[in-house]
């Protein structure tokens, strides 16, 4: 059985736009990985050696990725088989020069904006935790703040659920509201 994850990585500005969008996204992958094929929504498909299944495209300025790997049983056999462990070396060292390529950024510089998207999203949740909390909390509350403040929550949770870092200005303004 394979292993399934989707990822969203940043991608620096004007990558997207230099490489041509997901046509030159796609084209690109060609490069890193075999049996590439591009669909009518502009998402790229392949493989190479121990991911038996790499998708991916760019959505809102970010390169989502899912990928399928071997595991158990079947990466075993893989790695025993005769050029198996070199294989699944280059199978990493592709992806992580594919990757480079379709964001702009080196693996620390991808690692160091997923830490900061994480606590971009942590401080969102807690903005909208506190201010729920502080209106079931604080008795003399105008109607006129309730209102905005859940206006800003459910914009808020509308970003996190679609999978977006919301802006900070707007986390900025529900912590300002209480």
């Amino acid at each position: 059985m394979a292993r399934r994850d989707m990822e969203r990585f940043a991608v620096k500005r004007g990558i997207e736009k230099s490489m041509g969008g997901n046509a030159g996204l796609c084209k690109k992958a060609a490069e890193y990985f075999d049996n590439i094929s591009a669909t009518g929504d502009g998402q790229f498909t392949g493989s190479f050696g121990i991911m038996t299944k790499v998708v991916g495209s760019y959505e809102d300025g970010k390169l989502v990725v899912e990928v399928e790997q071997m595991k158990g049983d079947e990466l075993g056999e893989f790695l025993a088989s005769d050029g198996g462990r070199e294989l699944a070396m280059e199978s990493r060292k592709r992806w992580s020069s594919f990757l480079d390529v379709a964001t702009g950024y080196t693996a620390k510089q991808r690692g160091d904006k997923a830490k900061e998207d994480a606590k971009k999203l942590s401080k969102a949740k807690s903005a909208i935790n506190m201010a729920k909390k502080s209106m079931e909390l604080i008795k003399n509350v105008e109607q006129e703040k309730i209102d905005a403040a859940n206006s800003l929550i459910e914009e808020i949770q509308s970003m996190l659920d679609g999978g977006q870092t919301p802006p900070e200005s707007k986390v900025k303004k529900l912590n300002d509201l209480f």
